[in-house]
């Protein structure tokens, strides 16, 4: 009789912990996802709509990335892909190219502020992370590069730069360009608390059989194919730019957004145009070297040109994250002719398959809620947080626990939590602290619609419920690391 108790109450319990799981709406809500936003500047196409030319203007400008990103954190977004560098221009104070021209109308302009350190600050405010979306190889159109004038890099640096097709590009065969790149990167890794560097454009121009390489290609080809060559070139640099970023901090993530099919696969043809061929990334090979940490595929296509690549990227992430990016911009009638459950089914094949997460191109179309996508996210398929998935290798210890939690009621109808700090030693990668709340004890902490905060520095945090009636009763409080390691509750 007792042990048919057990065996029931066991069975309950499993049962509790599944229904935990999903969200009030029935839907999966999975504890680690990333969900991001790709935030465009180059031509202000996201964001900034004003110029910062005077106090003003900078409170706009700051106000602008500010409702972004309370929009984003309003529906339970975690990651921010903040572009930092478009077209051989920058949006943070670098020592080696110039301020882009949309912060001021003017370029190579201080806007009064720095916009990366101020994304990084405001993201971290809410708990989400940060990464600098860097274009990599081109540089812009020739109306363009002369505006920039002896701030660019093709005056600064002509033996690595190329004209084609009337625009003008780093030439990956240089071996140079390497060093380039990464001068960026560690000025950014090096000088800003950000989470990770996105890498765009990491590529050659699409179809470039006339690309002016023919010099390099005989010096450095060493009996390879051209096309063999190019993808060793580009793969190089993802080699270079990853361990550089590694050997100064080994939690930023290092990512890219490689063209969405990687090649043909069993299932589905790409029809000509894919990555390993076109643009020559080679983009599972670098998963299978463990050059990456995250890959963002640009998988803005549907049906049959959606879910075989998306499985592909799947079956050979060699344990790295693979984030598919939805073409939520398609949902715009001027952009295509996509309805909304297009994206919702993309979004339940990527939770049905395991990938790590979502990747929306552009915010704008979460900002007008185009077809209600915005609102399908929040009440549907956002509706608790979701923390960062770990990274177990680069480090797959937890930090230790916090100790003795005091929860206070104040008078004023905010809680107040304290407790004692993790005791781990690395203070260049401290770790932060997650917030739980229920009505029940103990709380459960696999259960992601328990997360009241994450990403809390320091040692206390006041709870401030929305409304009375959804007061939590009980507390927990978690270490976690930049890998996303997480210690054990203290309750």
């Amino acid at each position: 009789m007792k042990q048919s108790i057990l065996i029931l109450l066991f069975i309950a319990y499993t049962l509790q912990l599944a229904a935990q799981s999903f969200g009030k709406n029935g839907i999966y809500q999975p504890k680690y996802e990333v969900r991001a936003a790709w935030v465009t500047a180059v031509y202000g196409l996201d964001w900034p709509r004003s110029r910062a030319v005077s106090p003003e203007g900078i409170r706009k400008q700051k106000a602008e990335l500010i409702e972004i990103l309370d929009h984003l954190k309003a529906a339970n977004f975690n990651t921010v892909l903040f572009q930092t560098r478009t077209r051989g221009d920058v949006l943070y104070r670098s020592k080696i190219e110039p301020f882009n021209s949309i912060l001021t109308g003017k370029v190579d302009t201080d806007p009064g502020y720095d916009p990366l350190a101020f994304a990084i600050e405001e993201c971290h405010k809410r708990g989400m992370e940060c990464h600098a979306w860097m274009v990599a190889i081109p540089l812009g159109n020739r109306k363009h590069v002369a505006s920039l004038g002896k701030a660019s890099v093709t005056r600064k640096k002509a033996d690595i730069c190329v004209p084609y097709k009337r625009e003008y590009f780093l030439n990956p065969g240089h071996p140079q360009t390497k060093e380039y790149l990464m001068s960026l990167v560690h000025e950014v890794v090096e000088n800003y608390d950000i989470d990770g560097v996105h890498l765009d454009y990491l590529r050659y121009p699409e179809n470039a059989p006339r690309f002016p390489d023919a010099y390099d290609f005989r010096k450095y080809g060493k009996g390879r194919s051209l096309a063999q060559w190019r993808r060793d070139n580009i793969t190089e640099i993802v080699r270079h730019l990853y361990k550089g970023v590694k050997a100064l901090k080994p939690w930023v993530k290092v990512s890219s957004c490689p063209v969405g099919k990687y090649r043909d696969t069993s299932r589905y043809p790409s029809r000509g145009w894919n990555a390993f061929h076109t643009v020559y990334q080679d983009a599972q090979g670098w998963l299978g070297e463990g050059i990456q940490d995250q890959i963002y595929p640009m998988l803005y296509f549907r049906g049959n040109h959606f879910y075989p690549f998306a499985l592909d990227w799947q079956e050979q992430n060699n344990g790295r994250q693979v984030i598919p990016g939805l073409g939520i911009y398609f949902l715009d009638a001027n952009e295509g002719n996509w309805t909304l459950d297009e994206v919702e089914r993309q979004m339940n094949f990527t939770r049905t398959h395991k990938l790590a997460g979502q990747a929306h191109y552009r915010v704008k179309y979460l900002m007008d809620n185009t077809q209600g996508l915005y609102e399908t996210l929040e009440e549907k398929f956002y509706t608790a947080p979701a923390l960062q998935p770990p990274m177990p290798w680069i480090d797959n210890v937890p930090p230790t626990a916090p100790t003795e939690l005091t929860v206070t009621r104040q008078v004023d109808g905010y809680t107040r939590l304290s407790w004692h700090p993790a005791t781990d030693n690395d203070q260049r990668n401290a770790p932060t602290y997650i917030i739980y709340g229920s009505d029940t004890s103990p709380v459960d902490t696999s259960n992601p619609e328990n997360i009241l905060a994450q990403r809390v520095q320091g040692t206390e945090y006041t709870y401030a419920p929305v409304r009375f009636w959804t007061e939590k009763k009980y507390f927990a409080v978690t270490a976690v690391d930049r890998c996303g390691n997480e210690s054990e509750a203290c309750r």
